[in-house]
């Protein structure tokens, strides 16, 4: 088991990818049915359904109908296991075929990766908190940076432009979980949530002269739905992004 102290020592070491333990079988008086895999999913299960906030190793033991001690043969901390569970949940991502245009294959990344942030609101925050390089995230990295090459930027700006565009991906990814977050507690559809939060917004005096100044500038986007609207915003930024990646290859 790493300790704690251990960890504080060397804070760039601590990540369960670079301890090189094989996972452990189960003993024999460990509950039949339980290993790292198993764990991991209900963790995955788990955070989807109540978040990070409320996840904890007693909860995932009472979920798994075990005991905490029980969870604790296989990882050996919590931040182990959130580092499983971030890792897993990139095997969603299926990097495209190296064969095709960069364009297609830069395109399906980047919607890949803005829907894994929006079906798992979780990931955000974990997302810089760990080293992130498991086997899966390593897969979907190494996907982005062959992209990047096949672009025709210099290799110096090959950096700048995948942040220019994942990290776009990533902020509009995690605004967009936590607002389909806010609508599901509020009991409200996405659509219901927005027309209430427009109405409001409009009829208050110390936002009223905002709201006009951008009510062209909404109407011009188009879409019946918070969804079409969504998706025309995420469409064109990542185009342009596109085109500015075209512009600095040329340059």
């Amino acid at each position: 088991m790493v300790s704690a102290a251990d960890r504080v020592r060397n804070p760039a070491r601590n990540s369960v990818w670079l301890e090189g333990k094989t996972p452990r079988t189960r003993k024999a008086d460990q509950p039949a049915g339980l290993d790292r895999d198993r764990i991991t999913e209900v963790s995955v299960r788990l955070l989807d359904a109540e978040g990070l906030a409320k996840f904890s190793m007693r909860r995932l033991a009472a979920e798994l109908n075990v005991t905490a001690m029980s969870v604790y043969w296989y990882v050996d901390t919590k931040d182990d296991l959130l580092e499983l569970a971030l890792d897993s949940v990139f095997s969603e991502i299926t990097p495209p075929a190296d064969t095709g245009d960069w364009r297609d294959r830069l395109r399906a990344l980047a919607t890949s990766y803005r829907e894994l942030l929006v079906r798992h609101v979780w990931v955000s925050p974990l997302i810089g908190t760990f080293l992130n390089i498991g086997p899966h995230s390593l897969a979907f990295s190494r996907a982005v940076q062959d992209v990047m090459r096949a672009t025709g930027l210099p290799p110096h700006g090959q950096m700048g432009g995948l942040s220019a565009v994942f990290q776009f991906v990533y902020g509009f990814g995690t605004i967009e979980g936590h607002f389909v977050q806010r609508c599901a507690s509020a009991g409200m559809s996405q659509d219901e949530f927005f027309a209430q939060a427009m109405g409001t917004m409009s009829t208050a005096p110390q936002l009223r002269e905002t709201f006009e100044s951008a009510k062209d500038l909404m109407e011009a986007r188009g879409g019946d739905t918070v969804a079409e609207m969504r998706e025309r915003d995420f469409q064109f930024a990542l185009e342009t992004l596109i085109a500015g990646i075209e512009v600095m290859t040329a340059r």
